[in-house]
């Protein structure tokens, strides 16, 4: 009966809505910070990923735009040399090309070697290797400028092949845009999934302390100042959680990152972070902590009202 007499003079000094020991339990004693640490966390790492995912993917087509790569098939290395030549001029007078440059045998050879199997000694140009011409558009690469321009090099390179670069990319975008939006689904998810761990919490704590919450009832508290010692408490359990889980939601990404930097990809390297990203990220933990306030309190004040 300590507690009761400690709450009941609390409450004659007008002070017993917000007391915090209508909530006993110690801080960070139950289990609801971790939880919220991880569902944090979790939600941290799936929007840098998409974020990252993102910036990757509008890096890359800000690159591809205006790119259009000719090939020059034919079996005959002097005849490919000769109609790569007359490509490359051809494309350089065209008024809608910005820049055009044959890719050099060397780096065609540095680039196949580790597909072929070669060893040293052995003759890569005496293989069919095609030759590329790189073209910079001036403006984005469409179908119509992709025709016309297949329209100035086929006279004079019958087998040559042109299309633009981010045609080829297109089943990547595809895949990046469905990882998108499975990351957002799962931060749609976790989201849920901390509504219901800060529900079933609500409730055990409700049912824990029925008969003290019965007897402020009867002293003239009402159901909003109950309400909000169960938000203080909670506030305080997401405060704590959300940012343990931003701490390690943050070191997962710099690791991933350090990971994926190492690859030395092109479009790897265009998956960062940038400032505007990090507020986003930044501002989960605070989210989290509205978010399990405000599903304590409807949860608390729905609870209250079937109970008394």
């Amino acid at each position: 009966m300590g507690f009761l007499s400690s709450l009941f003079l609390r409450w004659r000094g007008g002070s017993a809505a917000s007391d915090p020991r209508l909530l006993p339990e110690a801080q960070l004693s139950g289990p609801m910070p971790w939880v919220i640490a991880i569902m944090i966390a979790m939600t941290v790492v799936a929007a840098a990923s998409g974020l990252a995912l993102r910036n990757a993917a509008e890096t890359a087509s800000a690159d591809l735009e205006g790119g259009v790569t000719v090939q020059i098939v034919t079996a005959a290395p002097a005849e490919r040399l000769r109609q790569a030549a007359a490509v490359v001029a051809v494309l350089a007078k065209a008024p809608e090309v910005a820049e055009v440059r044959q890719v050099a045998q060397e780096e065609l050879n540095t680039l196949v070697e580790p597909w072929l199997g070669t060893r040293p000694g052995d003759d890569v140009e005496a293989l069919p290797i095609p030759a590329l011409i790189d073209v910079r558009l001036k403006g984005a690469a469409t179908a119509d400028q992709v025709a016309h321009l297949r329209a100035l090099v086929v006279p004079v390179a019958a087998s040559a092949r042109i299309d633009a670069q981010a045609g080829w990319l297109a089943p990547v975008f595809a895949a990046i845009g469905t990882l998108q939006w499975l990351a957002g689904g799962l931060i749609a998810l976790l989201a849920i999934a901390t509504i219901a761990a800060v529900l079933l919490a609500s409730r055990n704590a409700l049912g824990n302390h029925r008969e003290t919450i019965e007897i402020v009832h009867m002293l003239g508290g009402t159901d909003k100042q109950i309400a909000r010692v169960f938000q203080r408490s909670m506030a305080f359990d997401a405060a704590a959680g959300g940012l343990a889980g931003l701490l390690f939601g943050v070191v997962t990404i710099v690791t991933l990152s350090r990971q994926f930097a190492g690859l030395g990809s092109g479009m790897v390297a265009g998956a960062v972070l940038h400032w505007q990203d990090w507020i986003v990220i930044a501002a989960i933990p605070l989210a989290g902590v509205a978010l399990a306030v405000l599903t304590a309190r409807v949860t608390v004040l729905a609870a209250l009202r079937r109970m008394l």
